[in-house]
């Protein structure tokens, strides 16, 4: 079923029926009424496609996300989620594309063909090309994290370097004073990945500021990585008592590598870290963490979107959110289980 055939049997001409249905010209309730009559008995719907050239917007948005390699994390699942749940309940599709950097084919199309009205960016580099190019383009983007120079972007972002500080400063509190940091893979460190960086910050800061022997350590996004990471912790300072870590795919792992080593969590060790509530309560015992809240930054960056496509001249706004520590059972006062053998102060 086609606008001719609609024309044809509405006795107007095809150019009336565009009209009725963009509404880029008047046309009179008479006419409309009856052109709406044949919709009705043709149960005709418009092709999306014609619709966006008739009022030049697409009602998609693109969500740009790195290519995940093996696997994505289930953080990363719940960003996509609540970016497709939120966007729903304002009348938008969403378009995936997994890119990288600003010279992947798939970017590209984005951009060159307008298969989206605008764009939500994720995994965020402290240098990212994406962002750049979308800027340079005018093209109407919002990212879920923050570039080294945020405040000419649109973006919400989640402060991880308050957030890894809090938990290092919960620990300390605890009485813990060897203490490692386990962060995301290496590769990922390597390119810039802002939240890893900015974690790294916040928990090297804190610890100085508290006086602790700490180690850094960078971990992939799986679980037989995090335990290979607590023997390597435990090797390298049998002393340490506790960990933070901003790596949620590895932390099943974390939990295991512990439990060959008897080392009861929290009476001999203590962890925490920056994850997902509902990965935080997966684990045995629950995770004492600053639970990332997916749901509310994938609402919040279609909202800021949709603002962005209604107000083209708009200033660019941003919103970064700290969740306080949500206390759960796997972080306790520092014990005397573990072995005191010497290490140095502070290695990375």
């Amino acid at each position: 079923m086609n606008i001719g055939e609609i024309a044809q049997r509405a006795g107007v001409s095809r150019s009336t029926v565009s009209y009725a249905l963009s509404g880029k010209r008047p046309v009179s309730e008479e006419t409309r009424e009856k052109i709406q009559r044949v919709i009705d008995d043709l149960g005709y719907r418009p092709n999306a496609s014609a619709r966006a050239l008739a009022n030049g917007r697409t009602s998609t948005i693109g969500l740009v996300f790195p290519p995940a390699g093996d696997h994505y994390t289930g953080m990363q699942l719940d960003f996509i989620g609540s970016v497709v749940e939120a966007a729903a309940a304002y009348d938008y599709d969403v378009l995936l594309s997994p890119s990288g950097v600003d010279s992947d084919r798939s970017f590209q199309r984005l951009l060159g063909e307008r298969r989206v009205d605008g764009a939500i960016l994720m995994e965020i580099r402290l240098q990212d090309d994406r962002v750049e190019h979308l800027l340079t383009e005018g093209f109407p983007s919002v990212c879920i994290g923050r570039t080294a120079q945020p405040e000419k972007d649109w973006w919400v972002g989640l402060d991880h370097t308050a957030l890894t500080a809090a938990c290092v400063h919960h620990l300390a509190d605890l009485g813990h004073r060897r203490i490692a940091f386990v962060n995301r893979p290496e590769r990922l460190l390597r390119a810039g990945y802002e939240s890893a960086h900015r974690g790294l910050d916040g928990f090297t800061k804190a610890a100085a500021e508290r006086g602790l022997t700490v180690r850094t350590y960078t971990c992939g996004d799986d679980a037989p990585s995090g335990q290979a990471c607590l023997e390597r912790i435990l090797h390298d300072d049998p002393a340490t008592t506790a960990l933070v870590t901003l790596n949620e795919a590895a932390l099943g792992g974390l939990y295991r590598g512990l439990a060959h080593a008897g080392r009861h969590v929290p009476r001999d060790f203590s962890v925490t870290g920056v994850v997902a509530a509902r990965w935080a309560e997966t684990v045995t015992p629950q995770l004492t963490a600053a639970d990332v809240p997916a749901a509310e930054l994938g609402r919040l960056a279609v909202e800021l979107l949709v603002e962005r496509l209604d107000q083209p001249e708009a200033p660019p706004r941003h919103q970064l959110l700290a969740p306080p520590i949500s206390l759960r059972a796997s972080t306790g006062p520092v014990g005397t289980a573990a072995p005191m053998s010497p290490a140095p102060d502070l290695n990375s």
